[in-house]
């Protein structure tokens, strides 16, 4: 990255998104959600195990239909996080490092949350078509190679 050039507000709460994803205790897949407003964060949340629960790093995921279930995705922990400590979500953005599950997506619109940024584009194209429906921006932002460009 250039010395005299700066991250945008999205690639900076997208990196930080990342950040968070190396908490994640699944290792089918870490993810990490940032949750914004007035470019200030509000919460983070990372996929893993109910709290007090096993970690699935430690004792093995809990897998239906090729998912695992033992899991709780990192924007639900984000919203949940937000929600246990009287945090409003109305009106802000989430920064996820993987596009949110169709779950997840409800559980965004419902928080009032208005804007997704997400990194890669992870499954589901249902949210693809509804956030369009239900007015929410969804914004790609890729991630930042290593060499910050």
């Amino acid at each position: 990255m250039d010395t005299n050039s700066r991250l945008s507000w999205d690639e900076y709460f997208m990196s930080i998104a990342s950040v968070v994803s190396q908490r994640s205790t699944c290792p089918r897949k870490f993810v990490g959600a940032v949750i914004v407003k007035n470019n200030t964060i509000l919460s983070t949340g990372y996929n893993g195990s109910l709290r007090g629960a096993p970690h699935c790093q430690d004792v093995g995921c809990m897998m239906e239909n090729g998912h695992c279930v033992a899991t709780i995705h990192a924007e639900a922990n984000a919203i949940i996080h937000a929600a246990r400590h009287g945090v409003a979500t109305d009106g802000a953005s989430i920064y996820v490092t993987a596009s949110p599950c169709w779950n997840c997506f409800k559980m965004i619109v419902n928080a009032g949350i208005s804007r997704i940024c997400y990194g890669e584009f992870y499954r589901d194209e249902r949210t693809l078509e509804w956030a369009g429906k239900l007015g929410v921006d969804l914004v790609h932002v890729p991630p930042l190679d290593p060499s910050g460009t």
